[in-house]
C-alpha cells in the first residue's frame, strides 16, 4: 500500500513537470526596440525534460538558443549577436512570456505573446 503511494506520488510530480515543460513549447513573439528602431523578434521553443532548445528569429537571421532550462514556469537561455552573448530570464503565464534580457547593449523587459493561440 505504502509502495503505491509512493509510486503515485512520484508519477504525479512528473507529470505535473511535463505539463509546465509542454507549456513552453511553441511560437513566441514581441517587439524589442532598437537604436533604429522597433522590431519583432520570434522564439521558436521547445522543452524536454528541463533542457530548453530553439531558435530566436531577427531581421537579422535566426540564431539557435544555447544554454536553455526550463523549471516549472520559469525559463532561462541565451542567444548571440556579433559575438556578444545576451542573457534571458523569465516566466510563462498562459499565452504570456515575460523576459528579462541583459548583455553588452543594457538591461531590458520584454513581453511575448504564444503564436497561433493555445497551449501547445
Amino acid at each position: 500500500m505504502i509502495r503505491h503511494g509512493v509510486t503515485v506520488g512520484v508519477l504525479t510530480l512528473l507529470m505535473a513537470s511535463v505539463a509546465a515543460a509542454a507549456s513552453v513549447n511553441g511560437r513566441w513573439r514581441g517587439t524589442v526596440s532598437g537604436p533604429n528602431g522597433n522590431f519583432t523578434i520570434t522564439y521558436n521553443l521547445k522543452a524536454k525534460g528541463t533542457t530548453l532548445t530553439g531558435t530566436a528569429e531577427t531581421p537579422n537571421g535566426s540564431e539557435p538558443i544555447s544554454d536553455g532550462k526550463v523549471e516549472g514556469n520559469k525559463i532561462s537561455f541565451k542567444t548571440s549577436y556579433q559575438d556578444n552573448t545576451i542573457d534571458h530570464e523569465g516566466t510563462i503565464s498562459g499565452n504570456t512570456m515575460q523576459l528579462k534580457v541583459s548583455g553588452p547593449f543594457g538591461e531590458f523587459d520584454m513581453t511575448l505573446k504564444r503564436v497561433g493561440g493555445g497551449k501547445q
